[in-house]
């Protein structure tokens, strides 16, 4: 199994830019798909982006797409979103996600097997 602890969130003006990290414990980490989601105050929990075990394949939903970037670093355990041009529409609490298939292809919640614990992230007008 895997444990997640986000960090990274904080409060910015619109325009600029956060980098969100997701540190994972254990000896599997490589072997698992990751993603980026977020659930914005009153909406559903929704997928933002997704890489895959070997970083070969990313995915991002239309509303990021072009201003986040997903990444990880598998010697450090550790999945990275890099969020540019942020909107206040970005405002939410970000959520990384762990799938075991190692695809991080997934848009369903219900496909990821452990989820960390959120970190907010605030983009002032």
């Amino acid at each position: 199994q895997v444990q997640l602890v986000e960090s990274g969130g904080g409060l910015v003006q619109a325009g600029g830019s956060l980098r969100l990290s997701c540190a994972a414990s254990g000896r599997t980490f490589r072997y698992y798909g990751m993603a980026w989601f977020r659930q914005a105050p009153g909406k559903e929990r929704e997928f933002a982006a997704g890489i895959s075990r070997s970083a070969d394949n990313t995915y991002y939903a239309d509303s990021v797409k072009g201003r986040f970037t997903i990444a990880r670093d598998n010697a450090k355990n550790t999945v990275y979103l890099q969020m540019n041009s942020l909107k206040p529409e970005d405002t939410a609490v970000y959520y990384c996600a762990a799938d075991q298939n190692g695809l991080g292809y997934f848009r369903r919640q219900n496909e990821y097997h452990y989820w960390g614990q959120g970190t907010q992230v605030t983009v002032s007008s």
